[in-house]
């Protein structure tokens, strides 16, 4: 596919207002996905922040010191508790988080994103079953 309309269909996607497009022509296809509010970091590994959060145990909950706030999906996926099956979640049900703390993984496009804390807070709850299949603005998890 020609870079000039790549960048063509780019612009056509931030202007829309869409979070996704996909266009297929031939044996050419092309996604277009757009993380409003999210800034991504092309690594082995990227680097997604989301808004504040983190997780443990699906239904557990303790009792809230203040406001919840629900920590939502930036990308559409399958969401992962631990880096991998034998290790510890990244975050439990009433862990203290802070800033930049990593709080779970999505898999997206066969890209594993590490989801990061942009605030400080309390895990009340996580709302997702690991391994689950998560679409864009999901709620993940609720933080004090």
């Amino acid at each position: 596919m020609d870079l000039r309309k790549v960048k063509k269909l780019i612009e056509l996607v931030e202007e829309s207002g869409i979070a996704e497009l996909e266009v297929a022509s031939g044996d050419e296809s092309i996604r277009i996905a757009m993380n409003r509010g999210v800034a991504r970091v092309a690594e082995p590994e990227a680097v997604v922040v989301a808004p504040a959060g983190s997780q443990g145990q699906a239904g557990q909950a303790f009792a809230p010191s203040g406001p919840l706030e629900e920590i939502k999906a930036p990308m559409a996926g399958v969401f992962y508790q631990a880096p991998n099956p034998d290790a510890e979640p990244f975050v439990q049900v009433g862990q203290r988080i802070q800033p930049g703390d990593v709080v779970c993984i999505i898999e997206s496009m066969k890209m594993m994103n590490k989801i990061t804390a942009v605030r400080g807070g309390t895990i009340e709850e996580v709302l997702i079953a690991n391994g689950d299949a998560i679409a864009t603005g999901t709620p993940l998890f609720k933080i004090s």
